[in-house]
């Protein structure tokens, strides 16, 4: 069964919805026949880059609010985000667009690293405060989880994978998604946010057992005889 989600690597909840599916997933019976797709979402496709301007205030701006509701409004994000083990450095946050980073993601999906890609790039954007949108960055992370450096290169040099992006964008918006993170289970059920780690269990069994009856299970009529197994019995 194949669960996609929509993300944006700057997006603080995505994060934790990552932690939250994660911990529904392990402790999920069927996990091995779950499949996970990472998709493209940007919350701010038009943000303009601006590595020295404070994450605060670039919110306070954006949201029309004080400095200070800005900072508690941080403030309660880190402590949600403590609780699922991710350490939120906002004092370092870097405003940068994450267009390049999509296409990264969309690189390392082509070697089935998608999921290692997200994992990186969230934990250096929200805890190590890297500019999610310096080409030297994205190439030294991207080589840290076992792409080729020159392959990295020149899909960050030229415009390739940006049409990848872009249909995983349209596609959000053909299917209703609004913000991320968003989870969508066989197509058929979509999680919105970044739920407890119950509610994924629950939609995980939901969506499942609908998936494994659609699955056709072969059963063969033996006529036994005398065989040898990979164990070396023979009889």
């Amino acid at each position: 069964m194949k669960v996609e989600i929509w993300s944006d690597i700057m997006c603080p909840f995505c994060y934790i919805g990552k932690r939250r599916f994660e911990a529904a997933l392990e402790q999920f019976p069927g996990k091995d026949n779950v499949t996970v797709e990472w998709k493209s979402f940007q919350l701010n496709p038009a943000l303009q880059s601006q590595p020295g301007k404070d994450v605060y205030d670039y919110v306070a701006e954006i949201k029309g609010q004080s400095r200070e509701w800005s900072l508690t409004v941080h403030e309660q994000m880190t402590s949600t985000a403590k609780d699922a083990g991710l350490t939120y450095n906002f004092d370092k946050a870097v405003i940068a667009n994450s267009f390049d980073a999509h296409r990264l993601i969309q690189l390392a999906k082509k070697h089935q690293l998608g999921d290692a890609a997200e994992e990186r790039l969230f934990y250096a954007y929200f805890t190590e405060g890297k500019d999610m949108s310096n080409h030297e960055t994205l190439l030294e992370l991207g080589t840290e989880i076992g792409l080729d450096k020159a392959e990295i290169a020149a899909v960050l040099k030229s415009g390739d994978l940006a049409a990848a992006v872009n249909n995983d964008v349209n596609e959000a918006q053909q299917l209703g998604i609004r913000g991320v993170p968003f989870f969508v289970l066989d197509r058929k059920y979509g999680v919105s946010g970044a739920q407890p780690v119950d509610a994924f269990t629950q939609a995980l069994e939901q969506a499942y057992g609908e998936w494994k009856k659609t699955q056709s299970v072969t059963e063969l009529e033996t006529l036994s005889g005398q065989v040898c197994t990979p164990d070396g019995d023979c009889k």
